[in-house]
């Protein structure tokens, strides 16, 4: 028997929808702070190649010269803005003027993550074809960094970004759950979007280009390789009232920019997530 008069209940608190709120890789590089100006300059000192050297025929010591080298980031002005009139607000379900100003943050945050995974993509190091991933190579990454005098001995500043995929992948190893090589037990508790192991700070990141296909393009990198300028107070949120005009906006502005800084300290891993992918 049909309802005659049915009634349609609408909830008043907003669910979430998926997605990325936060920045994820923001910290992982060498960070600057402007506050004036569209550029960053930051200066590399010092040789891999220098050797040695011994007293010349003549008697006298030879001196060199320090290596430096200067690279600029220009930083570019990004935004994320929102609006709605007040009637709309009004006819809406859900706080819609919380929810601009958390979508402006978000997009923002975002951001931060795609502009340094752009910078990264410039890298020339990298594991060569496509494949699953594995301890072997997690280790084949660390290897090169540690063939380029990387000081892969620094747990706080060595990162590896990786796919969900690749992180399923590993989670398979022995050496990543067994309590003989690790103290964290990974399978008790949530999924973890960051973790340590193996000496590598590892972020889960869902921004990654060619993400769950068979060529995922995932990283591993110390800070030192990574420049990244942010301006003072980083992220500025903005939301007001527009009487004239009688609506509501919001607006996330942030000047930034990312370059690499050294690019043996770079490693770029092409990944096969095809087999995690949605069918």
């Amino acid at each position: 028997m049909a309802i005659a008069a049915p009634v349609v209940q609408y909830r008043k608190e907003m669910v979430e929808a998926f997605r990325q709120r936060m920045n994820l890789l923001g910290a992982t590089g060498t960070k600057e702070t402007v506050l004036n100006g569209n550029q960053a300059t930051f200066v590399v000192g010092g040789s891999a190649t220098d050797t040695a050297v011994t007293r010349g025929t003549n008697g006298y010591i030879p001196y060199g010269t320090t290596t430096n080298s200067q690279v600029t980031i220009t930083l570019a002005e990004k935004h994320a803005t929102y609006e709605m009139t007040k009637f709309n607000i009004f006819s809406s379900q859900g706080d819609q003027t919380r929810l601009m100003q958390e979508e402006s943050l978000a997009v923002i945050n975002r951001d931060v993550d795609l502009v340094i995974l752009n910078a990264l993509s410039s890298a020339t190091n990298d594991t060569g074809a496509t494949q699953q991933g594995s301890l072997n190579l997690v280790l084949y990454a660390q290897a090169i960094l540690g063939n380029n005098d990387v000081p892969v001995d620094e747990e706080n500043n060595v990162f590896g970004v990786i796919s969900p995929a690749f992180r399923a992948y590993l989670m398979q190893t022995a050496e990543f759950s067994n309590g003989q090589w690790v103290d964290v037990r990974p399978f008790n508790g949530p999924a973890r979007k960051m973790f340590r192991w193996n000496g590598v700070n590892w972020i889960v990141s869902t921004r990654l280009t060619g993400l769950g296909t068979s060529s995922e393009i995932c990283y591993m990198y110390h800070r030192n390789a990574l420049g990244y300028a942010a301006n003072l107070g980083e992220e500025n949120v903005e939301v007001d009232y527009d009487k004239k005009q009688d609506l509501t906006w919001s607006r996330a502005t942030l000047y930034h920019g990312a370059t690499i800084l050294q690019n043996s300290g770079i490693v770029k891993i092409t990944h096969d997530g095809s087999a995690y992918a949605a069918q």
